[in-house]
């Protein structure tokens, strides 16, 4: 369904912004002044507004609160030396919102409201954009359930919203890692490839056990045979082995990560040797063991890349190499702030400009 009407603006009366330490953000607790808002009603999306920051009212039965019918999106805007705003490769989120989104029975998000609504919002709100290095404007898109009904079948009624956040860092440090081998993120034939809810909410108690154990984060394997490593709780995972790439192939029980991706495209235009495939346990213990390791990290929106700084397996940690050491994950993490931040060319067309 094309949007043909016009955003409908609210602006808020007293805005927040001078309550807020732009120079010690922290990630995820801090929200602009306004928030876009559209409606699906009827088989059509209307009422796209944008209107002040605040709590919206919905009905205690709707399935998002019962069922988990809600998905969602994690981008980041920056400003450019010329105060331009940037957004990293929006038109991707889009697409994704809408992969999960058909696994999760609800309609496609038209890719006009999606980008116009975000133009006007950050039009709006322009200001909240940080400055200082390794801080951003994250944007939140989401997609749930607006029905009033308890029984369990596909909604007829949804709310699209999109909200920003100034943040800082999403590690403020190295982290560390636990391969997980009871508990299970996602299975095959499952939601693991959406960034659907219920997948996360499903992962807060195996994470809260490994942090209760000193660890940052969960590695987290294969549902049926515990024997391959998938991905990260908040993020795809990449390891360094020798002088080559390697990554988990992509599957229905693995994110398809944005960030993923433009480190991919990055490390083959550099010429690096590149294998998307199975990763097993025993082969990057072995690595780990042996020296042959050489680095290990995170990659995903939150952190853009998040240097892993031991492994835990089987009760034993395995240390990687000191991360001024790491000659990849470092450069890429450069190159990937240099072009969202206008400041190094963008040979893929990934920066799109508000």
């Amino acid at each position: 369904m094309v949007v043909t009407e016009s955003i409908r603006i609210e602006r808020t009366k007293h805005s927040r912004i001078s309550q807020v330490d732009f120079a010690n953000l922290p990630f995820g607790k801090i929200y602009t002044d306004h928030m876009f808002m559209a409606d699906y009603r009827d088989g059509e999306w209307k009422n796209s507004r944008v209107v002040p920051y605040g709590h919206i009212s919905i009905s205690p039965a709707t399935p998002a609160i019962h069922y988990g019918q809600a998905i969602f999106e994690g981008m980041k805007a920056m400003k450019s030396p010329t105060g331009d705003v940037l957004v990293f490769r929006p038109a991707d989120n889009w697409m994704r919102l809408n992969v999960s989104g058909e696994r999760i029975c609800m309609p496609p998000v038209p890719e006009e409201l999606f980008m116009e609504g975000l133009s006007t919002l950050i039009s709006l709100d322009q200001n909240w954009v940080p400055k200082d290095e390794g801080s951003s404007l994250y944007i939140r898109p989401f997609l749930f359930s607006a029905d009033e009904y308890i029984g369990i079948r596909p909604s007829e009624n949804f709310t699209f919203m999109i909200i920003l956040s100034p943040v800082g860092p999403y590690y403020s440090t190295p982290v560390k890692v636990k391969i997980e081998t009871q508990f299970t993120r996602a299975a095959e034939g499952g939601t693991g490839y959406a960034k659907a809810g219920g997948n996360y909410g499903a992962a807060l108690y195996p994470a809260k056990l490994a942090q209760d154990e000193g660890y940052h984060q969960l590695l987290w394997t294969d549902g049926k045979t515990h024997q391959y490593i998938e991905e990260s709780g908040t993020m795809n995972v990449m390891f360094v082995v020798d002088d080559t790439l390697i990554t988990p192939a992509l599957s229905d029980s693995i994110l398809a990560g944005i960030t993923r991706d433009s480190v991919l495209k990055l490390a083959r235009k550099w010429g690096m040797r590149v294998e998307e495939r199975k990763v097993s346990v025993t082969e990057i213990m072995e690595a780990a063991g042996s020296g042959r390791l050489r680095e290990a990290f995170g990659a995903g929106t939150a952190a853009t890349i998040a240097h892993i700084e031991l492994i835990g397996f089987e009760g034993k940690d395995y240390y990687l190499p000191a991360i001024a050491e790491r000659k990849f994950a470092n450069r890429v993490y450069e190159e990937l702030e240099g072009i969202k931040r206008g400041t190094r060319p963008d040979p893929f067309g990934w920066i799109t400009k508000m």
